[in-house]
């Protein structure tokens, strides 16, 4: 079974405002992309697994949009803590719970995305801790936000990967990012994205595919039986690239066109998946 994401990040965002949204209005943005792309998930869905992140705002809308499809939707990350009986009952101001969304509608979230593990890094940055004491606590967060995210009845795309001043150690790094991270998760339901932050954007050399296998292999030692898809962008270019490494489950889709009108548009993330699973 090969593994279909799509992250949406702040695409609703129109142009005037400095996004990449030119599909709809913001308040159908959410409903105009499930339902644009819920025919490739149903395609492909006997041989593929598909989940779109949004941000939460337009959760509820592509919950409807994506209804009679095998398109999962989930959100873009989870607070640590949540709702229970006898509990919390709700004292969650400006945090998205799991329990929130998986009453919305979602079945999925994405955790430790390098954006956001750059905000956290961040934010503990401010205390003025040690780096290798930031990257600890980083990775407990993270741990907690899966299990937060398993307790709602989510599943779970963790996300993972090595910056450039961290390459020379990746093993190291990535070996810590993934048991950390994932202590005490159930294994059964997550997947894997392996994001190597170091080659992603403008003038950045990607990462080839010995690299990337070397890597899938590290992971699926240390957490076997976990499926690994590419995080690092699928996109055409790397279609038959990624599809040609065994080690490879899948693929993560961000923006589908990186000159001109940049953006997300569904009819080229249909030739993207086309491209990937008949390579």
């Amino acid at each position: 079974m090969k593994h279909i994401f799509l992250n949406l990040k702040r695409f609703d965002i129109t142009p005037e405002l400095g996004g990449v949204n030119r599909l709809a209005e913001p308040a159908r943005w959410g409903e105009t992309v499930a339902s644009s792309i819920k025919d490739v998930a149903k395609k492909y869905g006997e041989v593929a697994e598909f989940a779109a992140f949004l941000p939460e705002a337009h959760l509820v809308g592509a919950c409807a949009g994506a209804e009679g499809s095998p398109l999962g939707i989930g959100c873009q990350g989870v607070h640590v803590a949540d709702t229970a009986p006898g509990g919390n009952f709700g004292a969650f101001t400006t945090l998205r719970t799991g329990n929130s969304v998986a009453q919305l509608g979602c079945t999925w979230a994405l955790v430790g995305h390098c954006e956001e593990r750059m905000n956290l890094r961040a934010i503990l940055g401010e205390v003025g801790a040690a780096p290798a004491d930031v990257e600890a606590a980083v990775s407990r967060i993270l741990s907690r936000e899966v299990r937060a995210a398993q307790a709602a009845g989510l599943k779970v795309l963790f996300c993972m990967g090595e910056r450039e001043e961290e390459v020379d150690d990746w093993e190291a790094v990535l070996t810590a990012q993934v048991t950390q991270g994932l202590e005490g998760a159930d294994l059964s339901g997550v997947r894997i994205a392996y994001e190597p932050v170091w080659s992603i954007g403008p003038g950045k050399t990607p990462a080839d595919a010995p690299y990337i296998t070397k890597v899938a292999r590290l992971i699926k030692s240390v957490v076997p039986g976990v499926d690994v898809v590419y995080g690092g962008g699928l996109k055409a270019d790397n279609a038959e690239m990624l599809a040609g490494i065994p080690e490879i489950d899948g693929g993560l889709i961000a923006l589908t066109r990186f000159t001109g009108e940049i953006g997300f548009y569904p009819e080229e993330y249909a030739q993207i998946v086309d491209l990937y699973l008949n390579a």
